[in-house]
């Protein structure tokens, strides 16, 4: 899977309680200008100016004295909820994923309704990979704001790395003005109908590749043309995708995954040619190695007998060049073993 590409932002938020930082008074100024020294001029004595000075600090990024300031902030009721959300994207920002987590959880405590801790908490989760309590964050920010798009699509994207395809795409389909303006959401709902196998997903597939382009993405779209056997438009975006590669490997798709890919379509499409057995030689030689997959095209019934013959003998050269290259390697390390050995002794 295409990892998410949507950009998260529930950070880029004013911070709770500004009343707080209006009330600040010379010490928030001098924080304000990232003065190295506070001592001459803060005279903080309340946890609204420490919560206050602390956020100045946030906001020119010095986050280690952000957190002490804000701490100190945090042991007052009135400023507790605020710091310790604070805190929390301060460790966010810093990649204390799990002591984020830690404090956005701690405010919806106090306040099980608080949207912004709760969208916080929620994507933090999915950086722990607590997708569970990712699960119960989103339904319950759902609850609290249904019409939010992005909401949904963050939701969306969690059921779908749990594997709840039917859950996500039920979740994106409430929103289809979205699937319309966004790119995101309407690759990952084509994605959650692939995933189902669902015919309509060549159709979102198509619509996002009218306006977007990546290598990956064109990969998807073939195999759905490929299930749905439509081999010819199948066999001209797998080649697309194999010319839209500036190098052996685009991610995690590498061109001899590509070339595997048209030997096999044209074997099945074509039971008659050998140009799928020459386009799998040519994957082998540039170093696919994948046997399990190889020897599964044995057993399809759409493959001719002849060419089955010569896959058979492509097969058994390939594992004999890995084995003749693997000997090489075998003897250095038998003879390094043996010179540690003799070392020791």
């Amino acid at each position: 899977m295409k990892t998410d590409t949507r950009k998260h932002v529930f950070f880029r938020l004013s911070a709770p309680y500004p009343a707080l930082i209006q009330a600040a008074s010379a010490a928030l100024l001098c924080a304000a200008l990232a003065l190295p020294l506070l001592n001459g001029c803060a005279t903080a004595t309340s946890a609204a100016e420490y919560y206050s000075i602390g956020m100045a600090y946030y906001d020119v990024g010095k986050f280690e004295e952000a957190e002490k300031w804000l701490n100190r902030a945090r042991a007052a009721d009135r400023t507790q909820v605020a710091s310790e959300y604070q805190l929390g994207r301060i460790a966010f920002e810093t990649g204390r994923f799990q002591e984020a987590a830690g404090y956005f959880e701690s405010v919806l405590k106090r306040d099980p309704e608080n949207l912004l801790a709760l969208k916080a908490a929620a994507y933090t989760r999915i950086k722990t990979g607590d997708l569970e309590l990712a699960d119960r964050h989103y339904r319950k920010v759902l609850t609290l704001e249904p019409e939010s798009a992005d909401n949904g699509y963050n939701y969306a994207l969690v059921l779908y790395a749990m594997e709840r395809y039917a859950d996500a795409e039920k979740v994106l389909s409430g929103h289809q003005f979205a699937l319309l303006d966004s790119s995101d959401s309407l690759l990952l709902f084509a994605r959650t109908q692939k995933a189902q196998g669902k015919v309509e997903a060549m159709d979102n597939y198509a619509k996002w590749l009218a306006n977007n382009t990546d290598p990956q993405v064109r990969y998807e779209y073939a195999q759905m043309l490929e299930a749905e056997e439509l081999y010819a438009r199948s066999l001209e975006e797998y080649r697309s995708v194999l010319n839209e590669l500036s190098s052996s490997v685009s991610g995690t798709l590498k061109r001899t995954d590509l070339r595997f890919a048209i030997g096999r379509l044209l074997l099945i499409a074509d039971s008659e040619s050998s140009e799928g057995i020459s386009e799998l030689q040519g994957a082998v030689a540039e170093g696919y190695s994948d046997f399990e997959a190889m020897e599964k095209l044995l057993e399809d019934e759409r493959i001719s007998a002849a060419n089955k013959t010569s896959l058979s003998i492509v097969i058994n050269d390939a594992r004999k060049a890995l084995e003749e290259a693997e000997e090489p390697e075998e003897e250095e390390e038998e003879a390094a073993e043996a010179a540690a050995e003799t070392g020791e002794e």
